[in-house]
């Protein structure tokens, strides 16, 4: 057993690990899940400038995803409706409906400008091997815009998961700008449904957001809803509106959906109903508000971390200068590269070196005779000649010597230099460089992504205070009775959210929701709502025979759990809920006792707690009480 313990342990930790890693959690790099980044390469790999068949791309993506076309394509489709990296053409379902897209073979996509743009660098991309051994796929693409704040995530692993809420591109490109000017701007979720969002319990990406459909309710028998929550879909509302309506929350006559391209929910009003009574049932009883808790897990170094926003637009930054650091070294050597091999060929036919191999015979004196011909020029040339340039130089064709443009040649050199010379101060000025960088794709693709959502402040709709009080709560003191289903005395009109407090006559008490008929006594003393400043006054006996007085709020309590006012132990003379009235005991006569009644106000004893016992009214022992 001991064998097949470990065995089980390992495993299981194996599997958590890799489903972290490769199946649920992004990447902080570049903000891609596994199967996202090689649909990507896939794309980048058959990319010909024209759409390929979404099939096709399933098909190619499989040589690096060992987990089948269905979770390809479904991840294809998610990815495509993000409107950042995949262009589409085709119908890949409707965000606002939840309509899914048509199959692969008729739908097509290609990667956008900006993916080729900010993406992909095969020269600065560590790859690996794929699953097969095959192929080789990136680890991470060296993203230049923070993808993972962009396009959001969700994803549930062994023991986390991860929810991140999409942000528009041109504030999180902005926001890099002031970052890298050293000044500090604050970030909050835009979705592609639009809608209204309260972020004041946001948290910089781990806490959470009140997300409201935008209605529109110009006419007064008549609900227009013109955007829906994200993570809702007309279906899913329309499906909790008809809800509400059956339970008698909401008075909706007609729902009739238009949504198209946008979102057109038309709600008719039942008669003697108006769209201003009606707006804050729909935000209390259905998806018209939704509540998004959002927490920021990701892979930082191969291990699972929870960051803020504001830590991963810092790193994001911090990586888009050492891309550009790394691309412009790259663009310098290549030039110089470059040049050296243009200085070469220059001195070469210049000078006419060529001449120097016709009388040789083997190949190293050929090779010999080209090195001294360019000896002279070891200053000019700079570093020193491999064979490899020698065999470059010998390659060269005859008409290319003897067409040979000794003007063009020096123009592109001082081109080069010139290149050069901008490289070398980009790189010493490398802060102002990455905010002209990211300024070009303000100017390029910032009117591409303006901001979808409203920010306002509201407050969650409390579905007891927005429920309409239509039911008449009835007690029969007759059968011991409670409830809106009860033949009896009318006592107050009640909603199925409220919830009421019952104290009996024996000075126990409780509180329960709404009843339709429940029994509760046949004395009962006091039936209301659940106020935490009512204050309660109660006189009640000991075993002795002495009178006290207790004064108390109810504030704290268990549902239908069943509470005594007075101590254990003690009986319950009088109730009421009125502080101004008087309490009057008569005393049972006793040898030389001449005061047998006396009078107490109630509002001159203090309030204590619940648990509390009461004030002793006075050392007789008492015969009557009354409260007048």
């Amino acid at each position: 057993m001991a064998y097949v313990d470990r065995l089980y342990n390992d495993y299981f930790l194996e599997y958590a690990s890799y489903y972290i890693k490769e199946r649920a959690i992004p990447y902080l790099e570049d903000g891609l899940k596994p199967v996202q980044r090689r649909i990507l390469h896939s794309l980048h790999e058959l990319d010909d400038g024209k759409f390929h068949k979404v099939a096709n791309v399933v098909g190619n993506t499989m040589k690096y995803h060992p987990h089948g076309d269905a979770s390809i394509n479904n991840a294809l489709v998610v990815l495509a409706n993000k409107d950042l990296l995949i262009e589409k053409q085709g119908n890949f379902g409707n965000i606002f409906t939840g309509d899914d897209a048509a199959a692969g073979r008729y739908i097509e996509c290609r990667l956008t400008k900006i993916a080729h743009e900010v993406l992909f660098n095969k020269e600065l991309t560590e790859h690996i091997d794929s699953y097969d051994g095959r192929n080789q796929e990136p680890i991470v693409f060296p993203a230049k815009i923070p993808i993972l704040l962009t396009q959001g995530a969700e994803g549930i692993a062994v023991g986390m998961s991860t929810r991140i809420l999409p942000h528009n591109l041109t504030e999180l490109l902005n926001a890099e700008i002031a970052y890298l000017r050293d000044k500090t701007t604050q970030l909050y979720p835009d979705f592609p449904t639009g809608g209204k969002i309260d972020v004041s319990g946001y948290q910089d990406g781990n806490g959470k957001v009140l997300v409201r459909a935008r209605i529109e309710t110009t006419d007064p028998k008549r609900i227009i809803i013109r955007e829906i929550p994200y993570g809702t879909s007309t279906e899913s509302l329309i499906a909790s509106i008809e809800d509400a309506v059956r339970k008698n929350k909401v008075k909706v006559a007609a729902i009739q959906d238009y949504t198209a391209e946008q979102v057109e929910i038309e709600l008719k009003l039942a008669r003697g109903v108006y769209s201003e009574d009606v707006v804050e049932t729909l935000y209390a009883f259905t998806e018209c508000e939704v509540s998004i808790s959002t927490q920021l897990m990701l892979i930082e170094n191969n291990k699972p971390r929870v960051l803020s926003v504001t830590e991963v637009l810092q790193q994001n930054v911090d990586q888009l200068i050492n891309i550009l650091t790394a691309e412009l070294r790259l663009e310098k050597k290549k030039l110089k590269e470059r040049l050296h091999t243009r200085t070469l060929e220059q001195l070469f036919i210049e000078n006419r070196i060529y001449k120097a191999i016709e009388e040789q015979t083997t190949n190293e004196d050929i090779h010999m005779a080209v090195h001294e011909g360019l000896s002279p020029f070891s200053d000019e040339i700079g570093k020193d000649v491999t064979e490899e340039d020698i065999e470059t130089l010998l390659k060269i064709p005859i008409r290319r010597i003897s067409l040979y443009d000794i003007q063009r040649a020096q123009k592109e050199m001082r081109e080069i230099r010139k290149r050069l010379r901008e490289i070398n101060r980009h790189l010493k000025e490398i802060i102002p460089y990455a905010i002209n960088f990211l300024e070009g794709l303000l100017d390029r693709y910032g009117a591409q992504f303006t901001r979808r959502t409203e920010i306002e402040s509201f407050s969650k709709v409390d579905v007891r205070q927005a429920a309409k009080r239509d039911l008449k709560l009835r007690y029969d003191s007759k059968t011991g009775y409670l409830g809106y289903a009860v033949n009896g005395e009318n006592l107050f009109e009640i909603s199925n959210y409220d919830r009421i407090l019952v104290i009996r006559k024996d000075g126990t008490y409780s509180v329960i929701d709404a009843p339709d008929k429940l029994f509760v006594d046949r004395g009962m003393l006091h039936c209301g709502f659940i106020d935490e400043e009512q204050i309660y006054n109660l006189v009640y006996k000991d075993k002795k025979g002495l009178a006290y007085i207790k004064r108390c709020n109810i504030q704290k309590f268990i549902l239908n759990k069943v509470y005594n006012l007075n101590p254990e132990g003690t009986k319950l003379l009088k109730f009421t809920t009125n502080s101004e009235k008087k309490i009057v005991l008569d005393y049972k006569p006793k040898p030389r006792l001449k005061i047998l009644n006396e009078e107490f106000s109630i509002s001159d004893y203090p309030i204590r707690g619940i648990k509390a016992g009461g004030i002793r009214l006075a050392s007789r022992e008492l015969q009557t009480c009354k409260i007048s």
